[in-house]
């Protein structure tokens, strides 16, 4: 079932153009409806539902009110699960600590023109949610989310491998790394611009990692909602090794020409340390697929909507 949920999740990003915000959130209700019972049945012997792993291994969920060891020195290294369930970290409508709920005026705090940029970005989920044949989000033709998006949507099981000169960041969605540079290297004065920037990180004390990142393809989006960015944006993420089985990830929004000040846009999202042999699944975005789904359901769909909205449509 666990399979089932994560395949919902990623054709959300296509379904959530072709149906209304409510009718997706169906289908995610829907999801989590039955994951329990699939649970049950994949170990009918145990008295709690086991979680399995794509060899069928059961993936152990986090401690409960159990005291961990004390943290490592400088080492945030290990395969890393959101602590309140995976879809915690996966943040459809916005980045977490500024979900788009349409009821709100919580937004970031936007420049004259960044407001106007955001307006222009048309998703295809959220309460600004249109249908395909209007939506400009770059990933929906699968360019690379780029970052702070991956960080910011389908953030998932992650592996974080270090080495003595950097820190190498494993996602699960789209298969995706990338790599903060620790030894002691500056960010690039005027760099080609990179879907995923350029990093350089540093620890502040023996728990705490803190990355800055610049450099970032203009052409992505910083979540799902489509909140924009320019050539000056800076993203600086904090992991925070509480102990040895609990890591905290905070992302910092800086960009002068698109919001008044810097935003937190992840705050202390809670991961816990999984078993060095677990598995992680794929969930990759593939052109072909994704035409495919076009042509029998995102197209149609949209024609039908046009059709109703058309002066004189019956």
């Amino acid at each position: 079932m666990r399979f089932v949920l994560r395949t919902v999740s990623v054709w959300l990003r296509k379904i959530g153009a072709t149906l209304s915000p409510l009718a997706a959130l169906g289908l995610v209700l829907i999801a989590l409806t039955c994951a329990p019972l699939a649970h049950s049945q994949a170990a009918p012997a145990q008295s709690t539902p086991v979680d399995l792993d794509p060899w069928g291994r059961p993936v152990p969920p986090p401690a409960r009110n159990q005291k961990s060891a004390p943290a490592p020195r400088r080492d945030i290294s290990g395969t890393w699960d959101p602590v309140n369930g995976q879809l915690d970290g996966v943040q459809f409508n916005g980045s977490k600590a500024f979900q788009e709920d349409g009821k709100s005026d919580r937004e970031p705090p936007y420049t004259a023109l960044g407001r106007g940029e955001w307006q222009r970005n048309k998703p295809s989920i959220g309460s600004r949610g249109v249908v395909p044949a209007e939506a400009n989000d770059p990933v929906l033709i699968c360019d690379p989310q780029g970052f702070p998006r991956e960080n910011l949507f389908q953030l998932r099981t992650t592996q974080i491998v270090q080495t003595p000169v950097s820190v190498a960041i494993l996602y699960e969605f789209d298969q995706i790394w990338r790599v903060i540079w620790t030894d002691g290297r500056k960010l690039p004065r005027d760099p080609e611009p990179r879907w995923f920037g350029y990093s350089v990180g540093k620890w502040v004390d023996d728990y705490t990692l803190v990355a800055q990142t610049s450099g970032i393809d203009e052409r992505s989006w910083i979540d799902n909602v489509g909140r924009p960015h320019s050539d000056e944006l800076r993203v600086e993420e904090r992991f925070h090794r509480v102990d040895r089985d609990h890591l905290e990830w905070t992302v910092t929004i800086s960009d002068p020409k698109m919001y008044t000040q810097p935003w937190v846009a992840l705050d202390k999202l809670p991961f816990y340390l999984q078993p060095p042999n677990l598995d992680v699944r794929e969930m990759i975005c593939s052109p072909s697929d994704s035409a495919a789904y076009d042509k029998l359901i995102g197209n149609p769909a949209s024609d039908k909507t046009t059709n109703k909205l058309a002066p004189g449509a019956n």
